[in-house]
C-alpha cells in the first residue's frame, strides 16, 4: 500500500467488480476505503471457488485495502449513521442506478447536504441524460451493447462475449481515474463536485479510439474500423510445434525481420519502406507471417528474434503466468497469510513508486468485520453498537 492517499477517505457502496476493483485501486495508493455492505454483503463474496461462504477468490482479488462496514441503508438509523460517515468522508463511491441510490437516501444532493466537498462519483450502466438510464446493465450487457461483442465475432460471424470482465474493468479504471481527478479539483478549491462514470459510454470510447476511423471525419469518409486491428491474419502465429506472439510494428522492424528470415527482397518492398502504403496493405504483411511462422518451432523463433528488437513472445496460457521468469522477477504474484482463509496468493498492485512511503496491504475484510471500530470512530459506544445488532441497523460481525 503505497502513502500518496493517506488521509483520504472512500465511502465505497459499490458491488460486484467494477466498483471494487476501483477502489481496491484507490486503496492500494494508501486511501482510508470504507466498504458499505448489506447485512448479506457483497453478492460478489459467494462467487466460487472459495474456501468459505462468503470469500470468493474473485472477491478476495478485488477488495484488499478496504474495511467492511455493514449497514441497512433501509433503515433510519442506517441512513443516520450514514450520513454521519458522510461528514467524514472524502469521496463516495456507487455503481447502482440513480434513482435507486435517490431511493435510498444516498442521492448527490441528499449526500450533498451533509458535505457540501464530498466528490460524489456513480458507475452506473447508462448515462442518466439519456433514454436507457434506468436500464439494468452488468459486463455481458455492455459488452453487446457497445459493439465490443460483434467487433469479437468467430470465424462464422457471430458475436462473442470477452472471456474476461473487460467492460467492468475498463470501466472502473475510468472511475479510479475520475475520482483522482475529483479530489484534484477538492483539494484546489475546497469544493466537491458529481462525476458520473456510465459503463456503456466508458467501453464505446475506449472502443472507439482506434476503431472510429472514417468517422472521425465531416463528411464521413467511410466506416468504422482500424486495419490492423481487424485484419484475418493478426493473430497468434503457429509454429512448427506451437504459437508465437509477433509484432514487427516500424519500419525497421519490419526491414530487419525480412532481412533476418533471409528475403532481403520483401525488405525492399514499398508496402515495407513507405509506412502509409503498410498501413494501407497491412493484411499482405501479416499473411507472409502466417506462412513464415511454421518453418521453425517456437524456441527457434524466440532465440532468434532475441537478437533484434523486434517485439515478440510465446504464447502463454493463464496457468503458465505464475511461473513465468519475468512475474517472478517483478513479484507480481504474492504468497501470505490471510486472516480467515488460511495461506493465499495475492496479485500486487502493478504500479511500483519511488519516493513514496509504503506499508503492508490490508488483507481483503471479512464481512462486518471493521463494525465496531468504524462506529466506535463515530462516538458510539459498545452497547450502543449491539442494540444497533438487535435492530437489524448493522450486521453481526463475521
Amino acid at each position: 500500500m503505497f502513502a500518496i492517499l493517506k488521509g483520504v477517505r472512500v465511502l465505497d457502496l459499490s458491488t460486484i467488480v467494477l466498483g471494487p476493483y476501483a477502489t481496491q485501486m484507490l486503496g492500494d495508493f494508501g486511501a482510508d476505503v470504507i466498504k458499505i455492505e448489506s447485512l448479506d454483503g457483497d453478492l460478489f463474496r459467494t462467487v466460487r471457488p472459495g474456501r468459505s461462504e462468503k470469500m470468493g477468490a474473485g472477491f478476495v482479488n478485488s477488495n484488499r485495502n478496504k474495511r467492511s462496514l455493514t449497514l441497512n441503508l433501509k433503515t433510519e438509523e442506517g441512513r443516520q449513521l450514514f450520513y454521519q460517515l458522510v461528514k467524514t468522508a472524502d469521496v463516495l463511491v456507487h455503481n447502482m442506478r440513480n434513482k435507486t441510490a435517490i431511493k435510498l437516501g444516498i442521492g448527490y444532493d441528499q449526500i450533498k447536504a451533509h458535505n457540501a466537498e464530498i466528490v460524489y462519483c456513480a458507475a452506473q450502466g447508462f448515462g442518466e441524460a439519456g433514454p436507457l438510464a434506468d436500464a439494468p446493465a452488468y459486463d455481458d450487457i455492455i459488452q453487446a451493447a457497445s459493439g465490443f461483442a460483434h467487433m469479437n465475432a468467430d470465424a462464422e460471424g457471430n458475436p462473442r462475449y470477452a472471456p474476461t470482465i473487460i467492460a467492468d474493468k475498463v470501466v472502473a479504471q475510468q472511475l479510479a481515474l475520475a475520482v483522482m481527478g475529483g479530489l484534484m479539483q477538492k483539494f484546489r478549491s475546497g469544493k466537491g463536485c458529481f462525476i458520473e462514470v456510465p459503463m456503456f459510454e466508458g467501453l464505446v470510447s475506449f472502443i472507439m479510439i482506434e476503431q472510429f476511423s472514417n468517422l472521425s471525419f465531416v463528411p464521413s469518409e467511410g466506416g468504422t474500423g482500424y486495419q490492423r486491428m481487424n485484419s484475418p491474419y493478426r493473430r497468434p502465429y503457429p509454429t512448427k510445434d506451437g504459437f508465437l506472439g509477433l509484432l514487427p510494428y516500424s519500419t525497421k522492424h519490419w526491414i530487419e525481420f525480412f532481412n533476418l528470415v533471409g528475403h532481403p527482397e520483401l525488405a525492399e518492398m514499398e508496402i515495407v519502406t513507405d509506412p502509409v502504403k503498410r498501413s494501407e496493405n497491412i493484411d499482405e504483411l501479416y499473411k507472409k507471417l502466417l506462412e513464415l511462422a511454421p518453418s521453425k518451432t517456437t524456441d527457434q523463433w524466440c532465440e532468434l528474434l532475441a537478437t533484434t528488437d523486434i517485439p515478440h513472445t510465446r504464447v502463454n496460457r493463464l496457468d503458465d503466468l505464475l511461473n513465468n521468469e519475468h512475474l517472478q522477477a517483478v513479484g507480481l504474484f504474492e504468497e501470505y497469510q490471510h486472516p480467515t482463509e488460511g495461506a493465499m496468493r495475492r496479485i500486487r498492485s502493478p504500479f511500483t513508486m519511488q519516493g513514496v512511503a509504503q506499508t503492508d496491504d490490508l488483507p481483503t475484510p471479512n464481512l462486518g468485520e471493521a463494525n465496531e471500530s468504524i462506529l466506535h470512530e463515530l462516538g458510539l459506544d459498545t452497547a450502543a453498537i449491539k442494540a444497533l445488532q438487535e435492530k437489524g441497523v448493522i450486521g453481526l460481525t463475521i
